[in-house]
């Protein structure tokens, strides 16, 4: 019988932890839970509510969600077979396991759309490097069941705001719209058209991306593929009348709220299940302070993520299930010499319900939010909803003593009104005044 051959690692070496992964001791440990818990508490004041998901899922999940040629499927997922047969992995991001959930366990029947949070360990075999390991510790949000544009800005506003709060402050977001299955196509014919003129040039990764999927021929960074990506077509050029007009608006919304954005055509987030919207955050760096596996120089990703539309068929749904979501890059912003420590506060049941009516109010409803969110007041709301007299039914049905109703009129003139969900009676109440006004009025 043949002996199993002895490892050649050093004894002590076998005793360690693998490489990429690392224990969290002491305050280490407390700066991951503080990072946790203001990220959660940022959540729930805009809305989003908890879903923990296995970190071992189907390995179909993933591989039918994320498309050939990507480096997380191709390269990256750990994956094993179980006893009994099973094909599993270790689940390397989270967007394909809340999908998941969220068909599996009905949640179309809930209202929507439904906004979720969660944090946790993903893992993927790659190279490790600064702020980059094989056991990575994202916090993510995930908006499902809205085609709204409104549902974009408030993932990227939530995100921009948990990440000043710890403490990256000199932010910028990327942006760019890849467009739906009507206008795509067109864009993805004239890329490959124009790559194949140049494939003999191209890396051996990228002629093979050539074949399997194009979009990642803009991530690459290779200096052999860098020339032609200058030339290459862009696709926001090729948007057909709804995507240039969801575009716009996720535009709008950032400008009103002041965030911060460069567009960046080269942006693709090469997954398949990606669809009009996608976005990276990162952070601007002091001068001489370079980050050279970024695609600015000047600058560090610390989050990113877009909108996915057809995700859910990728996982067995017979409908299309709009979505919009992002992954906040924990282990990043903890390393950053600008991050500061954060202790965890306590949380409280929302005294009000905040409802908008019309485009002009939403534009400057998160802002509103925030006012309070700054005054610890916590609120519910479902802005990507429309009517009265669904928003004024949410109130009721989650029992929230007052309601904030802000409309065009109200917008123009910087004021809400301010209504008693019990006796009906409602006030007009100026913006600046309203963080006052609502700590004073009293609970039923």
């Amino acid at each position: 019988m043949q002996q199993k051959q002895p490892s050649k690692k050093p004894h002590a070496e076998l005793f360690t932890s693998p490489k990429g992964m690392r224990d969290l001791i002491g305050e280490e440990f407390y700066k991951y839970q503080g990072f946790f818990d203001k990220a959660s508490e940022v959540a729930v004041y805009y809305g989003f509510k908890p879903i923990a998901t296995p970190i071992l899922e189907r390995e179909p999940v993933f591989t039918s969600s994320l498309g050939v040629g990507t480096d997380i499927r191709d390269k990256e997922m750990y994956s094993l077979k179980t006893k009994g047969g099973d094909h599993l992995v270790m689940r390397p991001e989270g967007t394909a396991g809340v999908m998941r959930a969220y068909i599996e366990h009905g949640m179309q029947a809930l209202p929507q759309p439904v906004m979720l949070y969660y944090c946790g360990p993903f893992f993927r075999h790659e190279n490790p490097q600064h702020g980059r390991l094989r056991e990575l510790r994202q916090f993510g949000l995930e908006i499902l069941g809205s085609t709204k544009s409104i549902a974009d800005a408030i993932v990227i506003r939530t995100m921009t705001i948990i990440l000043e709060e710890a403490g990256i402050k000199n932010i910028v977001v990327y942006i760019n719209s890849i467009g739906d299955k009507d206008c795509r196509p067109a864009f993805l014919r004239e890329l490959t058209n124009y790559y194949k003129k140049h494939a003999d040039n191209l890396c051996p990764h990228c002629q093979e991306r050539l074949k399997t999927n194009p979009l990642r021929l803009l991530d690459c960074k290779d200096e052999r593929c860098e020339p032609f990506k200058a030339g290459a077509p862009q696709s926001i050029a090729f948007l057909c009348s709804p995507c240039r007009a969801h575009f716009k608006e996720v535009i709008e919304y950032l400008e009103t709220m002041g965030i911060p954005y460069e567009m960046n055509p080269f942006l693709v987030r090469g997954l398949d299940y990606y669809t009009r919207t996608v976005f990276e955050i990162a952070e601007r760096l002091p001068e001489g302070a370079a980050a050279p596996d970024e695609r600015d120089p000047g600058a560090l990703s610390v989050a990113a993520g877009g909108r996915y539309d057809y995700l859910a068929k990728f996982l067995g749904s017979k409908k299309d299930v709009p979505g919009v979501g992002g992954g906040i890059g924990i282990d990043r912003v903890i390393m950053s010499p600008r991050h500061k420590p954060l202790d965890p506060r306590i949380l409280k049941k929302p005294k009000v319900c905040f409802i908008q009516l019309g485009f002009e109010a939403k534009l400057k409803s998160l802002s509103i939010i925030e006012i309070l969110r700054k005054a610890r007041i916590p609120v519910v709301q479902s802005l990507p909803k429309d009517s009265l007299s669904v928003q004024l039914g949410m109130a009721e049905n989650l029992n929230v003593p007052y309601a904030i109703i802000f409309g065009q009129k109200e917008a123009m003139d910087g004021t809400v009104i301010v209504r008693d969900m019990s006796s009906r009676s409602q006030e007009t109440v100026k913006i600046a005044d309203l963080p006052e006004y609502i700590k004073k009025i009293k609970p039923h």
